[in-house]
């Protein structure tokens, strides 16, 4: 990843967000093995989100 792009730019917030999905999704499946499980339900309520941003990178959700 770019160390300084331009934070409004729909791109870059497309690339963060599905980092974002990818981590968290591994940090959910590892927190309910280990028997965290209200940590998994929310690490896996921001993988939703951010698969949420990443499919529309301009604010438009369309369900708020």
């Amino acid at each position: 990843m770019n160390e300084h792009p331009k934070t409004g730019d729909p791109g870059h917030r497309t690339e963060v967000a599905n980092y974002v999905a990818m981590l968290s999704s591994g940090l959910a499946s590892m927190a309910r093995r280990t028997g965290l499980d209200t940590l998994g339900y929310l690490l896996e309520m921001v993988r939703l989100e951010a698969e949420n941003v990443a499919r529309h990178p301009d604010g438009q959700s369309g369900g708020r």
